[in-house]
């Protein structure tokens, strides 16, 4: 059984869910959120919670229990209070700036990387060696850091590069004399 399964999903006032076949729909102060279950779910609003439960106890519906559960709650936590990814840069030179519809990265490279905003998600630069991705979706907010991060990830020696604000990075010694 699904430990995680098997708790509800508490819905907060103010949120309001809609529920039509495997469709669920949130909507919230923040925003609308929507995600299309699996077949191997059953999902229910009873009161102020959302009941999700397996079909049958294969191995496929049960593995789809937790994350269909899961999936719904980081909807409704995304509508009310939102989710952040805050990314750290390091290296001489290297810095960040917002600018129009754009995230303008110095990374040591031969020319500027313009790294486009998707319109779903915000990112700000508050200090030019730190950039914060915060959005409604908490994939969206992930992938959107990740591709970020993927322009110059950190190396092992000196640290350089964008790592996330809650990363380590494993030092390695280098040459010897």
């Amino acid at each position: 059984m699904s430990r995680i399964g098997k708790k509800p999903v508490q819905i907060p006032s103010g949120v309001t869910v809609a529920i039509e076949g495997q469709t669920v729909k949130v909507k919230g102060p923040k925003g609308e959120l929507q995600t299309a279950l699996v077949e191997h779910v059953v999902v229910k609003q009873e009161g102020e919670e959302i009941v999700i439960s397996a079909v049958n106890q294969s191995k496929t519906a049960r593995s789809a229990w937790g994350l269909s559960r899961t999936l719904v709650a980081n909807m409704v936590v995304g509508v009310t209070d939102g989710f952040s990814k805050a990314l750290e840069i390091n290296g001489v030179g290297y810095r960040a700036a917002v600018q129009g519809n754009g995230l303008q990265l110095n990374l040591g490279y031969s020319h500027d990387v313009v790294f486009p905003i998707p319109s779903d998600v915000k990112i700000e630069a508050p200090k030019p060696t730190e950039i914060v991705v915060s959005g409604i979706d908490k994939q969206r907010v992930g992938q959107v850091a990740a591709e970020i991060r993927d322009w110059r990830r950190p190396e092992p020696y000196k640290g350089k590069g964008i790592k996330y604000a809650d990363e380590y990075i494993f030092r390695k010694e280098g040459k010897k004399k």
